[in-house]
């Protein structure tokens, strides 16, 4: 059986504010249902990978496969809906709340679940927010946690998630890592996770990449 996602030689180099590659000829394969922790130093090119491989963002060279066909196969807007990036600054739309919500309805033409959106908006401690309410006026936190529960409504095979609970406190982090392990379970969604909190790269994975000097490794969860 063919990965869910692979990738083969990926580069990419950055001109501003001087040059620096942030990786050469980095390769992976993710599967159905794979817990991914990334870890780094700081500008080393993590955001850039999953911005890549969700095809936000372009190598300078390098190849992308998504259940076996090269990225040149596939409509964007269809790759998306299979690989989800949550960004740790989410964008949201002008609106409400709800509007945000059903965002994802109306760029894919698929129907809105309203009671799988408010279950989701419940497991990330958000059932009690009006949905009526400006999206202007959230918080960091709730911004990303409005744009994860956003992502999981397409139900996507992999998300590919950049910090999503940099800015949540402890009870609401760990109400975020509880659902997207509940959702692992249950609907195979995978996930690749970029952290820095090595508690929670203990948690939430299985496996585990290293992106340092260019260079993209694979190593043990325990080593995070």
């Amino acid at each position: 059986m063919d990965p869910l996602l692979q990738f083969n030689g990926l580069t990419k180099t950055i001109i501003i504010p001087e040059s620096k590659t942030l990786f050469a000829q980095a390769s992976g394969t993710i599967n159905e249902g794979d817990r991914i922790a990334v870890t780094g130093p700081s500008g080393q090119g993590k955001s850039t990978l999953l911005r890549i491989l969700a095809l936000l963002d372009e190598p300078d060279s390098g190849e992308l496969f998504l259940k076996g066909k090269p990225k040149n196969r596939w409509e964007p807007r269809l790759w998306r809906m299979e690989v989800c990036y949550v960004s740790q600054f989410p964008v949201m739309l002008n609106g409400t709340v709800e509007d945000n919500l059903k965002t994802v309805s109306r760029l894919h033409q698929t129907a809105f679940d309203a009671a799988y959106a408010s279950r989701l908006m419940a497991h990330v401690e958000l059932g009690e927010m009006s949905w009526s309410k400006e999206a202007s006026s959230l918080s960091g936190g709730e911004k990303q946690r409005i744009a994860l529960v956003r992502s999981l409504l397409l139900r996507p095979k992999l998300l590919l998630l950049d910090e999503v609970t940099a800015s949540l406190d402890e009870a609401s982090k760990l109400a975020v890592e509880q659902l997207l392990r509940e959702t692992n379970r249950s609907e195979g969604t995978g996930y690749v996770w970029i952290s820095h909190d090595r508690e929670q790269g203990k948690r939430i994975a299985e496996r585990s990449w290293q992106l340092s000097g260019s260079e993209l490794s694979e190593g043990a969860v325990t080593c995070l």
